[in-house]
């Protein structure tokens, strides 16, 4: 019996050591990649399209980018099923053709599914197909990919361990090779640490790229400075790359009731950039703001040229088609 019993103990033992050591080697650092210290250097500014194939073939971009428009001419419950069907079907297409535009957005619909309804649902959640793609994106060296990868590993889902240190490792990557939303992340943390500058440096980086958040938040620091001149630069560039809270700053700055609840100086110093209440300049940040919130992906390149800010004249307004940026010449790129 008492042999019996040792050989179990034994057995049980080797089992745990046996898990340890799967435990131990599951969570070791992936080669490439260093841990993440917010007490360190400020990384250096990566741009995310370095990291993408310098060519894109023109017909699985069109197939995708189609796909895409029609996914963000709705909300998504207002879809029907055969919509949403053709988006699934037209996305991958794309994505089997090697568009990694396509990709990407194949990975979020493996997070999120596909049609909330019953009756537009096409497709479930499905992590391991998630993780696979962001796999390969990552040993493609694209930026994007090392950022979800880290969320995937901050969470642990998809077959990617839950491991905080290995996510942050994967971010601080994905801010070097140029993700703005890790040089975000980064700045987060940053901000909890207290360092101003690093945490300024990094949403610098993002805002270079044309990233909506970034400019959100500059803007928003120069108005809590009462910088106003420079916090209007900085919306109306978050509106330009597409960012609702921007555009919804600039409809303040001229309503009427919020004017009124400014103080004297705040005022003052306003008129001296010529913003003062102003009903049309008003009704188009707002038009913009709802048109974001229902599709995100609206670049307004041409937004100085329908709606700058004072002291120019307001031009003919036709609607925010006039402000969206035109279809590209030439071959389509990342």
């Amino acid at each position: 019996m008492y042999i019996a019993a040792a050989l179990v103990a034994t057995a049980t033992g080797a089992y745990f050591l046996h898990q340890c050591l799967e435990y131990v080697k599951m969570h070791t650092m992936p080669p490439g990649l260093q841990a993440f210290d917010v007490n360190g250097p400020i990384p250096t500014c990566g741009r995310w399209k370095d990291t993408m194939p310098k060519t894109r073939d023109p017909a699985a971009y069109r197939l995708y980018i189609n796909a895409r428009k029609l996914w963000r001419s709705k909300i998504e419950w207002q879809l029907t099923r055969q919509e949403a069907l053709s988006i699934l079907h037209d996305v991958q297409a794309a994505a089997n053709q090697g568009d990694w535009g396509a990709r990407s957005l194949m990975a979020y619909f493996y997070r999120t599914g596909l049609g909330p309804l019953d009756t537009n649902h096409v497709l479930d959640p499905d992590a391991d197909k998630l993780v696979e793609i962001l796999r390969s994106a990552v040993a493609a060296g694209q930026a994007w990919g090392y950022y979800d990868l880290g969320v995937a590993h901050e969470h642990g889902y998809g077959g990617a361990a839950q491991d905080e240190q290995i996510a942050w490792a994967y971010y601080l990557k994905a801010a070097e090779l140029g993700s703005p939303e890790a040089q975000m992340a980064l700045a987060s943390a940053y901000l909890k640490a207290e360092r101003d500058d690093a945490e300024e440096s990094m949403v610098m980086c993002a805002y270079k790229q044309g990233h909506g958040r970034a400019a959100y938040k500059l803007g928003s620091y120069a108005k809590l400075r009462k910088n106003f001149g420079p916090a209007l630069e900085y919306y109306q560039a978050g509106t330009r790359f597409g960012s609702k809270e921007s555009a919804a700053a600039l409809m303040f700055f001229f309503d009427l009731k919020d004017w009124s609840l400014r103080d004297k100086p705040d005022q003052a110093a306003l008129k001296e950039l010529a913003i003062v209440p102003d009903s049309e300049r008003k009704s188009r940040y707002d038009q913009i703001s709802d048109a974001l919130d229902l599709n995100p992906d609206l670049k307004l390149a041409r937004l100085d040229q329908v709606l700058p800010l004072p002291p120019a004249e307001l031009p003919a307004w036709k609607g925010i088609q006039d402000a969206i940026e035109p279809e590209p010449d030439g071959a389509p790129a990342y």
